[in-house]
């Protein structure tokens, strides 16, 4: 019998629907001090260890469906089954965005599920690192991540932080390594914009986005975040003054003609353009840029996140070259990773892997279009919003398999 055959076996012959209920109870039952709550967990506990048997005396050859059919649907199972037929291994990192990926402010409230937390310790305890893979300043992705993922995990060494989209990573344990600064390695020429732009950009704003915006607090990325509720009218309004601004700004710290700098980002930048002109702003012909200021704004990275960010960034230091300056500290020398994200910074990360055969890429329903595009077009890995664990699950259930 080949393997399709007997995993349709599996899900025909056992029921998993009541199996994964009491993995999941068993997983995330939360820590009471009631002997009636313990028996009880101790019971489901029983039973799942049982039931486990029993499939496992069903498929000798096949020690992995117990576990499988555990935590994957029939659909993430045979999803895992076909990934290992095209690619013939697991994934051995994950590569994992935050905002609006792990976690929604539409349906988690901003708080990564327990389910999908538990999912990452089963992964870390697997012996699979975990690269945290952010846009969020480091100080923030600390918080959260020991809180939900515990110090232990964080500080295992197994685990990195890529923060503010690339320009710096974190990977505890590591001594020397476990923080790098990856600006520090641009030069002066590239720094010193960023230094000028930032001592300008709230100063020098116009009053609304003065009023209703904040300068993030990055190390090196000067990134201006709406004041109101990000993904609200009013949000979108305040980041599309605030691109224009950042444009304008950035201009006149090159000392440049600012329709010849809003030309070059519109032409990159389908969704520049379109703020520009529906703020009514002029943008010159991307053709008349000098070559002197093409060179600059080549290094230079202005990023448009809809009702939740505007931002300069440098093109040197992106997602790509943070995670590969995580793997190289993890020591994982032959990627094949899970990269999840929601924004153009993370397409990025995803055609890195896709072009190089290392890894795969998945992406919340609500991602953006260019991403759902990447995702459906290589293994269509999409989930719901607020379910990454969806995904994590597939991955799971593939790297059993394997």
């Amino acid at each position: 019998m080949q393997r399709h055959d007997r995993l349709y076996a599996l899900y025909d012959d056992f029921d998993a629907d009541a199996l994964r209920a009491h993995q999941d109870f068993v997983d995330l039952f939360p820590p009471v001090d009631s002997r009636v709550a313990l028996e009880y967990w101790e019971s489901a506990s029983e039973e799942l260890a049982d039931r486990k048997d029993e499939i496992r005396a069903a498929f000798p050859d096949d020690p992995a469906f117990a576990a499988v059919a555990a935590r994957a649907t029939r659909d993430q199972a045979f999803t895992a089954l076909d990934l290992l037929g095209k690619y013939d291994r697991a994934v051995n990192v994950l590569v994992l965005d935050v905002d609006e990926t792990l976690r929604s402010a539409g349906s988690t409230d901003n708080e990564i599920p327990r389910a999908t937390l538990h999912l990452l310790t089963e992964f870390h305890e697997a012996g699979i690192p975990i690269v945290i893979c952010t846009g969020q300043t480091l100080e923030n992705v600390k918080g959260f991540l020991s809180q939900g993922l515990g110090n232990e995990l964080v500080h295992s060494g197994d685990l990195s932080v890529v923060y503010e989209a690339g320009t710096g990573v974190f990977t505890p344990g590591h001594g020397p390594d476990t923080k790098q600064l990856l600006y520090e390695d641009l030069d002066e020429s590239v720094r010193s914009v960023f230094d000028e732009v930032r001592s300008r950009v709230l100063p020098s704003a116009p009053d609304d986005v003065r009023r209703g915006c904040h300068l993030q607090g990055n190390e090196f990325n000067v990134t201006l975040k709406p004041n109101y509720e990000t993904g609200s009218e009013r949000a979108r309004g305040l980041i599309d003054d605030a691109l224009v601004h950042l444009l304008d700004l950035l201009a006149d710290c090159l000392d440049a003609d600012a329709e010849a700098v809003r030309a070059y980002y519109a032409d990159a930048d389908p969704e520049i353009a379109g703020v520009l002109d529906s703020e009514g702003v002029a943008a010159g012909n991307p053709d008349a840029v000098s070559d002197d200021l093409r060179a600059t704004l080549d290094r230079v990275d202005v990023a448009y996140y809809e009702a939740d960010a505007a931002e300069i960034a440098s093109r040197e230091l992106n997602k790509v070259v943070g995670v590969e300056a995580a793997l190289d500290v993890l020591d994982v020398d032959d990627p094949f990773a899970l990269v999840m994200g929601d924004s153009k910074s993370d397409l990025r990360v995803m055609e890195y892997v896709h072009e190089h055969d290392a890894g795969v890429a998945a992406a919340p329903e609500h991602a953006s279009g260019r991403v759902l595009d990447h995702v459906q077009s290589t293994d269509d890995l999409v989930f719901d919003e607020g379910a990454a664990d969806e995904v994590l699950r597939t991955v799971w259930a593939l790297e059993r398999l394997a």
